[in-house]
Formats: C-alpha cells, sequence, structure tokens
C-alpha cells in the first residue's frame, strides 16, 4: 500500500505535529509542525524537512547549523493526526544547542534544568 501524505489529518493551518526521536537511543529531541509538502520532502529525500510557522516556509532541519537530522522510520498515530520521526540527529536538535528541546522538568512546583547547551567543540 502506497503512502500519501494527503491522507493525514492535517489541523486548520495545514499543520501536524511531528514528534522526532533518537532512533538509536528512543530519546525525544524536539516536536515542530510539518504540512504535506514538508511530509513528502522528508519521504523522498530522507533529509527532515518541516514547516516554519514563523518564516511561512520549509526548513530542512539542519541546513544552515549542520544539525541535520535523517529520517530512519516514519510512523503515523492511530488518528492520522500526529507524526513520529525516528531519526539520526547530528549534534544538537534544539535551536539553544542542547540534545533535545525538552532539557526543563517540573519536579515539586520547580523548574529543573537537566541539561546545558553542548559546546562549540562539541
Amino acid at each position: 500500500m502506497s503512502f500519501d501524505p494527503a491522507t493525514l489529518r492535517y489541523d486548520d493551518r495545514g499543520l501536524i505535529p511531528a514528534i522526532a526521536q533518537d532512533h538509536a537511543t528512543g530519546e525525544v529531541l524536539m516536536m515542530a509542525w510539518m504540512n504535506a509538502d514538508a511530509v513528502a520532502k522528508t519521504i523522498a529525500t530522507g533529509r527532515v524537512t518541516y514547516w516554519s510557522r514563523s518564516r511561512q516556509a520549509l526548513w530542512i532541519k539542519g541546513e544552515t547549523s549542520g544539525h541535520v537530522q535523517t529520517l530512519v522510520d516514519l510512523r503515523v498515530d492511530c488518528d492520522r493526526d500526529a507524526l513520529l520521526l525516528r531519526v539520526e540527529q547530528v549534534g544538537p536538535a534544539c535551536h539553544t544547542n542542547r540534545r533535545s528541546c525538552f532539557y526543563t522538568a517540573v519536579r515539586d512546583g520547580e523548574e529543573i534544568e537537566l541539561m546545558a547547551p553542548e559546546t562549540a567543540g562539541g
């Protein structure tokens, strides 16, 4: 059965949430938005492509930073309204230079920073 991005359930802006997860460790790296073109381009190229709501344009993850996401597996949830992208991540996934965008925990009512930004060398 051939996959068609048009069969997904997008919101009223034509977007679907996409969670990026490290395929080797299972670590959740980030959440971003995709439209049908981003989904199709990701599948066609193997380079994860998102929709930037601020720029109103497609962006290929790592295109300027070098922190590339290569698609290993794309999964569709049961309602077809969310995606799980299992990826190979080069460098940090977060624009704050952290491995994951989910670096803040709330514990006992307090925010705890779980990881510092990566240094330029590593």
